[in-house]
């Protein structure tokens, strides 16, 4: 066992765990944040990815002490109170949800290709979404809320 902290959702929290425990057990285990869904366990899926210094990754595959002293950014966290993100409005403006397990990966993903470039081509969209499974073939909307977002975006700034 040993100590890390973290930066989690803006909020420095520490918890006791084996290194190699994954990230996504600390996530939801001891901080209570289950937005971040467990999928496949292989990295695959992709349901369960988070950003870690603003950077996707799968936290099934990262263990806790490769995220020791980092920022870590969850589904909760990406908005601030009560206030959805573009994205997370995107994602319900355009029904992009069925069941709804896989979005919390998605829309932590495609905030973060926004945040890199907040006008992406179509082509760059599905670069970032295409590692990430729908088991209900969403697809579609999926793409269309992200395309929203960024559309959104520019006509803030403009």
């Amino acid at each position: 066992m040993a100590r890390f902290t973290i930066r989690i959702n803006r909020e420095e929290r520490s918890t006791e765990s084996p290194p190699n425990r994954p990230l996504l057990e600390v996530v939801r285990e001891d901080f209570g944040l289950t937005g971040t869904k467990y999928g496949c366990g292989e990295g695959q899926c992709r349901a369960c990815t988070v950003l870690i210094n603003d950077l996707p990754a799968v936290s099934c595959l990262t263990p806790v002490s490769s995220v020791d002293g980092k920022s870590v950014t969850t589904i909760e966290g990406l908005s601030t109170g009560d206030q959805l993100t573009g994205v997370q409005q995107a994602f319900i403006d355009m029904d992009a949800a069925q069941c709804g397990y896989c979005i919390p990966g998605m829309i932590v993903e495609a905030a973060a290709l926004l945040k890199r470039n907040p006008r992406p081509h179509r082509s760059e969209i599905l670069d970032a979404m295409n590692p990430h499974l729908c088991r209900c073939c969403g697809y579609r909307n999926i793409l269309s809320s992200v395309e929203l977002a960024a559309r959104a975006l520019e006509a803030n700034d403009a």
